[in-house]
Parts: C-alpha cells; sequence; structure tokens
C-alpha cells in the first residue's frame, strides 16, 4: 500500500512525542499490513515518553513507538496463507528468531534475540502497522477493539497467574497498574479462594474491587505483611504475584507467601534489592518464577479462552479512550495514577 499515514513518532532524546506524517510501512513475503483500529498506552511506552534511564540506555529515536494494538488486515505477503484481508487481529509484540537454544526447545518467549515493536523496531502508534504474520492472533469481529489491544498485556497476567497451580488458593495480587488488574480477573476466573489485591493508589484498589478481588490492602496506611497473614489464618499466603517492581513490596510479597508457597515475579525494579534469601525463600521452600512475556502461543489460547468464555470481562478497568491526537492526554492520565487502561484511537 503505497502513501502516508499519521503515527506517534520517539523524535528525540528528551520527553515528549510528535504526531507525524509518515510513510506506510512495507510489507515482506512473511508478514501482513494491519489497519489499526485502537492501541493501548503500556508502561513501558510511558518510560519512553518520559524518556527516563532505561528509554535512554535502548531506544535510538526517531521510532514510532507503541506495542499493544489490534487491528483489520488490509495486507498479506504473497508467503501467507492463515490470514485474509478482513481479518481481526490482535499482536504478539516479541519477534523471536526460532533459532537459539530457547526457541529450539519451546520457550521462544525468552528468545535470546528478541525484537519488541515500539522499541526495537517501528510499533503501533499509527494508522497501519506491519507484523510478521505469524505473530498475529486471529479474533472473533465481535471482540471490542480495545479488548483486543489489551490481551498482549493480559497476556502478562495471564502468564504470571498460571505459572503454577492457582485453584483452590489463596492469591495476593502485588500493584494494581492494568496488568496487576487483569491477573484479578485471571485468578478469580481460575478459581482462586480468596484473591488479595495490594496498592499504596485508592483510584487502583477501586478497580481492583471492580475486577473481583475479595480484599484490599492499602500497603501505605497498614501493614500489608500482617493483614494478609491476618486473613489467612496466620499462615500467610499461598501465591504471590508480583506486579510492582517496587522493592519494599517486592520485600513484602516473599515475607508474606506460606511456607511451600509461590512468588512470581513480572514487575521490574530499577536496581538490585536485597532479600532475606535464607528466611523467605530457602526455608520456606518456596518455588519463585520470573516472568516475562506470553508463552507462545499457550498463553494467547488461555487468553482468548478466558475473554471469549465471558470468564473475565476488561471493560472494569479500561477507563479512557483518546484519539491519537490526543497523546498527550492520554500519557498525562497514565502518568497521573488515576488511570486503568487508556485507549488511543487511530
Amino acid at each position: 500500500m503505497n502513501g502516508t499515514m499519521r503515527a506517534l513518532v520517539k523524535h528525540h532524546e528528551g520527553p515528549g512525542a510528535e504526531l507525524r506524517e509518515v510513510p506506510i510501512p512495507e510489507i515482506g513475503p512473511d508478514e501482513v499490513l494491519v489497519r489499526v483500529r485502537a492501541t493501548t498506552i503500556c508502561g513501558t511506552d510511558v518510560h519512553i515518553y518520559t524518556w527516563d534511564d532505561w528509554a535512554a540506555s535502548r531506544l535510538s529515536p526517531p521510532l514510532v513507538f507503541g506495542h499493544e494494538f489490534s487491528g483489520e488486515v488490509v495486507e498479506v505477503g504473497e508467503n501467507v496463507t492463515h490470514l485474509e484481508t478482513g481479518d481481526h487481529v490482535s499482536a504478539e509484540t516479541h519477534i523471536v528468531c526460532h533459532h537459539c537454544p530457547q526457541c529450539r526447545r519451546g520457550e521462544a518467549h525468552v528468545c535470546a534475540h528478541t525484537e519488541i515493536i515500539g522499541v526495537d523496531r517501528n510499533g503501533c502508534f499509527a494508522e497501519y502497522a506491519a507484523m510478521p504474520a505469524e505473530n498475529l492472533w486471529k479474533n472473533s469481529v465481535d471482540l471490542p477493539p480495545e479488548v483486543a489491544s489489551a490481551m498482549e498485556p493480559m497476556g502478562n497476567a495471564v502468564h504470571t497467574a498460571l505459572s503454577g497451580s492457582i485453584a483452590g488458593k489463596s492469591v495476593a495480587v502485588v500493584g494494581c497498574g492494568p496488568i496487576g488488574l487483569m491477573a484479578i480477573a485471571v485468578a478469580k476466573a481460575s478459581g482462586a479462594s480468596a484473591v488479595i489485591a495490594l496498592d499504596i493508589n485508592e483510584y487502583r484498589l477501586e478497580l481492583a474491587q471492580a475486577m473481583g478481588a475479595t480484599h484490599l490492602i492499602h500497603s501505605g496506611q497498614e501493614d500489608p505483611v500482617k493483614r494478609v497473614r491476618s486473613l489467612t489464618g496466620g499462615w500467610g499466603v499461598d501465591v504471590v504475584l508480583e506486579m510492582s517492581g517496587n522493592p519494599q513490596a517486592i520485600r513484602q510479597g516473599f515475607s508474606m507467601v506460606t511456607g511451600g508457597g509461590r512468588v512470581s515475579l513480572l514487575g521490574l525494579p530499577t536496581r538490585s534489592i536485597e532479600l532475606d534469601v535464607a528466611n523467605d525463600i530457602v526455608f520456606k521452600g518456596i518455588q519463585v518464577h520470573g516472568i516475562v512475556g506470553r508463552r507462545m502461543y499457550e498463553t494467547w489460547q488461555q487468553t482468548a479462552g478466558f475473554l471469549e468464555s465471558g470468564q473475565v470481562d476488561l471493560m472494569p478497568m479500561i477507563t479512557h479512550r483518546f484519539s491519537l491526537e490526543e497523546f498527550e492526554k492520554g500519557f498525562e492520565q497514565m502518568i497521573s495514577g488515576k488511570s486503568g487502561k487508556v485507549v488511543l484511537y487511530p
């Protein structure tokens, strides 16, 4: 497809972004061109927008950023046989090599050569996006585009929650950002006996309740470890899903998990942290899981199943909607902390 399109470009090494007219991307024989119907803002995009140390160390502007989206296929490469124009799709945003030891043993989510759209190559804050056809997940036409866009981050929540058994167990979700909120719904739908939501943001604790949390703990107003123990007969919680990346919250998560329990960590601390490995890990005999991305494509199958069955409803945590031209308002809302998922519509 020839012509130009509107796209949000990280235009320089500094805060902000610019809406620009850029060429519509050309596709290769194994790729697909998607007309973007909705794109959602991720915490990673906020790092890029504000230009923190992580962004400065990773990106090379100019670059179209954004990596969560859904849309309609408008052009397919000559080798593509499983997709056709008109299909409604979401995207697995990690592009992998298929040749490293991790990929060859079925662990492509930790591919040694992963490229992420909107970080390592042009992304989806645009009217059109080009993707490898294998990275696209076909959706029902009835799935709202903003929900389809959120399938990628929901996959993080599904991968974290289901990295071990969860049915009949007490679960603490530490950090109620958008992925934490989705993890609450996934844990509840997976049969958790209790889902305890912990955060220091009242707005997000209210969203946590709307997503199915059975107990709310404001960690800035009471001792979260003591409260979790009181809710679990003094034993501690069976499963901790750590979504915050906050060093103190991570330490509290290890303190509140019961002996023989599980801690699954998705949140990323910005610096090294100190843990009581002997007392909180070794002597407790717990399992510790580091979570990255989504298992390709087991997690996508699970995510689609939760949504298509109606067991998980993302609408309560999709709180703000803006046009692409209003991107500044969208990022301001994210930075304020008073939002769930924020959607931009090209």
